[in-house]
């Protein structure tokens, strides 16, 4: 079958199309004929080698994909062959075949399209795990999402305004402001040329930030962390600067506000049931239309390296799909 394979970390011209064998499915896997898959930061991560999982070289990337029930495991009790699905796991993605536990994946409704569900799980779920689960995020409350015009912070965006909060988009450059407002920002800070924390004050009458839905690091970390409310919570999502921030201990101290991890992935593994009536929501927002996943543009699975390198150079919005099936 056709896939991308990772060679080697840290090099993305070591990110080819090959010919491999196809994947065998286990007795708690479902096994997928690929139609879309979307391509996340994650993926980029883990073929730098940068991601807290390494897969055995050579590997097939991509955490999500949708696409058609192909075989079933033995203990497999949810799917069935003919089944349209959509999936997010840790790798495989990226080819025409792969293989998913039978918890990391979700029936698409009927009017829910293949790019929109390839496009569900890992973004929308990543917001919905950390802010309902995590951050106990309530109607009333102040968010920020920083790194808000990715795939997962316009999840986070949108799920800030099903709970009926103040959100407030922080952006890397002006024209990444309209598409935050659509996104349910009511307000938005360019982080590269504002002052963040005067504009924080001045949104929030001096009160701080209840909840950051953090994904930048680096400065941008240590503005929010002197930034937060009392009993606000702060959540380190990600590092796209690519610097792992430290907090001085002090500031939750006196501002009484929590450092609350949020690790999607890890809590599907460990708590299955409840993951899978999360995404369940999840869909159903999608099939209601209350949720809009953003498709920045789709493109073949060759050109895989390609939508990476758009990703790494900040050219994305949302998400790039990749046309797997033929």
């Amino acid at each position: 079958m056709r896939a991308i394979v990772c060679k080697n970390f840290g090099d993305l011209s070591e990110v080819v199309m090959k010919e491999i064998a196809e994947p065998i499915c286990g007795p708690d896997q479902i096994l997928i004929k690929v139609h879309i898959a979307t391509v996340s930061f994650m993926d980029w991560l883990m073929t730098d080698g940068s991601y807290q999982l390494k897969p055995d070289l050579p590997y097939v990337p991509g955490t999500d994909a949708a696409g058609i029930v192909q075989d079933v495991g033995i203990n497999v009790t949810r799917f069935k062959l003919g089944d349209r699905v959509a999936c997010s796991t840790w790798y495989g993605a990226y080819a025409e075949l792969m293989v998913a536990p039978e918890g990391a994946c979700s029936l698409i409704p009927k009017n829910v399209s293949d790019i929109d569900a390839a496009n569900l799980i890992y973004a929308y779920g990543s917001a919905h795990y950390g802010l309902i689960e995590r951050a106990k995020l309530i109607s009333g409350e102040t968010l920020l999402v920083t790194g808000a015009t990715g795939g997962v912070g316009l999840a986070a965006l949108e799920v800030g305004r099903i709970l009926n909060t103040h959100v407030i988009a922080a952006v890397g450059s002006d024209k990444k402001r309209e598409i935050a407002l659509q996104y349910g920002a009511d307000f938005v800070i360019n982080y590269q040329s504002e002052d963040v924390r005067g504009r924080i004050k001045e949104l929030t009458d001096g009160r701080g930030i209840d909840v950051c839905f953090e994904m930048i690091g680096g400065d941008v970390f240590q503005m929010i962390a002197r930034s937060m409310n009392w009993n606000g919570r702060l959540l380190p999502i990600g590092f796209a600067s690519g610097e792992i921030p430290s907090v001085k201990m002090n500031l939750p101290l006196v501002k009484n506000y929590s450092i609350v991890g949020s690790v999607v992935g890890a809590w599907w593994e460990r708590c299955r049931p409840e993951a899978i009536k999360a995404n369940d929501e999840i869909f159903r927002w999608a099939s209601a239309g209350i949720i809009h996943p953003k498709t920045d543009r789709i493109m073949p699975l060759e050109e895989a390296r390609r939508a990476l390198e758009l990703l790494v150079n900040r050219e994305v919005t949302g998400r790039i799909a990749l046309s797997v099936a033929k």
